[in-house]
């Protein structure tokens, strides 16, 4: 999933913002120094980032998945385990960080522990709005891919945001 060089139209995530597009190259002045930078536009928004093309790991920037990834992702969507912290502040603390992180791989862990548990016993509203968030950050990853694994992919998260806990 590494790629140090990015083209106009690659697909791309820039955490927190979620995926976008690369249109191209631009040179903006930083403290009288023209630096060269990716132009990044956010599809259904009029939001734009501009990442250096020297560093853009730095900024968090990472291709976004491809077709080849949808196996093994749909995988840690169905059989991956997280021990997350019982205590609510250090859960909150975790967890925000896969989130803030946006690796997709470790989203991809986290919602299939909190569907566990949202199987299990149902969540509590703070890790609720979590699974939500882990789900959408994930929707987006895919959407847009148009092979079998992206729409099993997509099947699975729409499931699992519709169960509802086991009755006991």
């Amino acid at each position: 999933m590494k790629q140090t060089a990015f083209q106009p139209g690659d697909r791309v995530v820039l955490p927190p913002y979620g995926i976008g597009v690369v249109r191209g190259t631009c040179l903006r002045p930083v403290s009288g120094q023209s630096h060269a930078y990716y132009q990044v536009e956010f599809p259904n928004t009029s939001s734009k980032a501009f990442v250096p093309v020297a560093a853009p790991d730095i900024a968090g920037m990472r291709a976004a998945l491809t077709a080849r990834d949808m196996p093994a992702l749909l995988d840690s969507l169905k059989t991956s385990s997280l021990n997350l912290p019982r205590q609510w502040a250090a859960r909150h603390r975790r967890v925000t960080e896969i989130l803030v992180g946006g690796n997709p791989f470790e989203l991809a862990i986290l919602t299939c522990e909190l569907r566990r548990w949202n199987v299990e016993r149902g969540l509590p509203d703070l890790d609720r709005q979590a699974f939500r968030r882990a789900i959408k950050l994930l929707e987006q990853e895919v959407s847009g891919l148009q092979d079998q694994g992206a729409q099993d992919v997509q099947n699975l998260l729409v499931h699992a945001w519709n169960e509802t806990p086991q009755s006991t």
